[in-house]
């Protein structure tokens, strides 16, 4: 009985979800990053030893979807100051000119003007990553994708959780390459309002 109490509140939110998001994306729509709940994170191979791991906590973005006609367009701004992996020295060294370089190169960006759905679901977005001045094709996975009416503002809201992996020495940036990873895992957590 408790299980069927459970679940029957959790299905019907999930039916909820699913007709909001059909009637989100009717129309070609343009939405607005919510910088409090966009993060960027990274996963890098340290010393063959263990994963390390940060965070990018300021980002800014744009977005289309047309799901109908299955394309849009998306545009997320990185800070690349904002790096936060729980060490402020690390962070320093990361923020410094053999990796980031902050202070010539501020942000990164990620633009896809080709976007794949199945259905009303946004399924992954081919686009190009610049970073340290250096732009290349990079293809971002969309793990999961929702829309529906944002429960505290009453504004139709979409989010997804997108990832990839590059090879951070195609961009340049080569230090301590093999013996801190070159491969490097992106994900992105974006939540955004549609626009009026």
């Amino acid at each position: 009985m408790l299980a069927k109490t459970l679940l029957l509140p959790a299905l019907a939110s999930a039916l909820i979800m699913s007709t909001a998001c059909s009637a989100v994306l009717a129309d070609p729509a343009s939405y607005v990053v919510d910088p409090k709940h966009t993060y960027a994170s990274f996963e890098i191979d340290h010393l063959g030893l263990s994963t390390a791991r940060g965070t990018f906590d300021r980002t800014s973005g744009n977005i289309v979807l047309d799901a109908a006609a299955g394309s849009g367009y998306i545009e997320i701004a990185i800070e690349t100051a904002s790096i936060d992996t729980g060490l402020a020295k690390r962070d320093e060294h990361l923020r410094a000119k053999e990796f980031f370089n902050v202070d010539q190169y501020p942000t990164m960006r990620f633009v896809a003007t080709s976007l794949q759905f199945d259905g009303d679901r946004l399924v992954s977005a081919n686009g190009e990553l610049t970073m340290l001045g250096k732009t290349l094709p990079v293809l971002l996975r969309i793990t999961h994708f929702a829309c529906g009416q944002h429960p505290i503002h009453d504004r139709p809201v979409c989010g997804a959780d997108a990832e990839t992996s590059i090879r951070r020495s195609q961009w340049g940036m080569t230090t301590y390459v093999p013996t801190i990873g070159d491969k490097v895992t992106i994900r992105i957590a974006v939540e955004a309002f549609r626009l009026p």
